[in-house]
């Protein structure tokens, strides 16, 4: 498996951990900072991300910023990403079960590091359900390409 990881200053120290994480797990891990704690946008390091999941460069990305907002706002702008931001443990594993989230995205000012680090456990793990969940993911998909007839009921 190959992961795009990114933050900005505000989920930098929580990057750093997963990295440390992935790689002791053996995953190959495309790191595309920050890499200081000096002020940056999180447009320019999500959208890093976002391009490689959605070019099929990665198999899915994790993202951090103080919130995790602003990164899942950035990704979601991309054709094939589905990024979830995920505020517990539930949320992780339901991101990938019910939605086949391909990015992760965490709030490094709001999440615990243990708790964090765990949730990224449980998302890599999480195997997409399919079945009913996969029809609203194709719904998702002819949206993206501008093909979603919107019918009122």
């Amino acid at each position: 498996m190959k992961i795009a990881i990114a933050s900005d200053h505000g989920g930098r120290e929580l990057k750093e951990e997963i990295v440390a994480l992935l790689k002791e797990k053996g995953i190959d891990v495309m790191d595309y900072g920050a890499d200081n704690p000096e002020s940056v946008d999180y447009p320019d390091y999500g959208i890093k991300v976002a391009k490689a999941v959605s070019k099929g460069t990665v198999d899915r990305g994790i993202l951090s910023c103080g919130t995790g907002i602003g990164m899942s706002i950035v990704a979601n702008k991309f054709p094939d990403v589905r990024a979830a931001l995920c505020t517990n443990m539930y949320t992780a594993r339901m991101s990938r079960l019910h939605n086949d989230a391909n990015v992760l995205v965490l709030g490094g000012r709001t999440l615990e590091k243990e708790v964090a680090l765990l949730m990224v456990e449980a998302w890599l793990k999480t195997e997409f359900e399919g079945g009913r969940h996969q029809r609203r993911l194709d719904k998702i998909k002819e949206l993206e390409k501008g093909l979603f007839n919107n019918k009122e009921e």
